[in-house]
């Protein structure tokens, strides 16, 4: 582990606290430009999310109807009732985003599919970045808000599925996440700028309450309008 990544895992509550938990259960709301321009306008907000904390695994519940839910793996995407009977179940749920456009609408299915893979990364990082198959190097400092932020390249392994095989995060002097950069695949390489804040402490864990999502822009500067995705957790809960 680099010295960066180090300092950020401790500045978040440590590896060995985190280790002492298996699963992350979390309720959130989801709004944004995207939603509207994918049809999908308040398809997210007010849920439930439940997921393994050292396997890629999510919950969404409710979705579209109260006894309904997705489950999220990686190559999987499945949507089941209450008693686990599948629904419709996607295989390498990537591919139903083929040949899409900016103003190509989704169904719901790839919008769960779209936050599932997002929300595991979000939800475990940094200490995901430790986990075996992933490589990480701290590249040139990042200066904003009249702060610098040091910056970690990390790589992840092909078994774990997320927005892009490289991202950026920025960590301020506190060693919290202050950014965290990629480009959204599935979105035709969108960019994406995403806004961590308002930590808490959940059960000895640093947890951002609030992210904000943005575009940058070919300088890496943050392009105000529209805000793409906003995430608000209520709660938060390891066990």
């Amino acid at each position: 582990m680099n010295d960066l990544l180090a300092y950020a895992v401790q500045a978040h509550g440590g590896l060995d606290r985190w280790n002492a938990f298996t699963t992350l259960e979390a309720h959130l709301s989801i709004d944004g430009a995207i939603w509207d321009v994918k049809q999908q306008s308040g398809l997210l907000r007010n849920k439930h999310v439940e997921i393994d904390t050292h396997k890629e695994r999510l919950a969404i519940v409710p979705f579209l109807q109260p006894d309904l839910r997705t489950i999220f793996v990686p190559q999987r995407l499945a949507l089941e009732n209450a008693e686990g009977k599948i629904i419709e179940a996607w295989d390498h749920p990537e591919g139903a985003f083929a040949g899409h456009a900016r103003e190509t609408p989704w169904e719901p299915l790839h919008a769960a599919y779209f936050a599932s893979e997002a929300l595991w990364t979000y939800l475990t990082s940094p200490f995901l970045y430790t986990y075996p198959g992933f490589e990480s190097e701290e590249i040139e400092p990042w200066h904003e808000n009249g702060e610098t932020w040091r910056r970690l390249k990390v790589t992840f392994p092909d078994t774990v599925k997320s927005h892009t095989k490289t991202q950026i995060t920025h960590f301020g002097p506190d060693g919290l996440m202050r950014r965290h950069d990629y480009v959204v695949d599935v979105l035709g390489r969108a960019r994406g700028a995403n806004y961590p804040s308002d930590y808490r402490a959940f059960q000895g864990i640093m947890m951002p309450t609030r992210r904000r999502v943005y575009a940058y822009d070919d300088a890496m500067r943050k392009v105000p309008d529209p805000l793409l995705v906003s995430i608000d957790f209520d709660t938060i809960r390891l066990r």
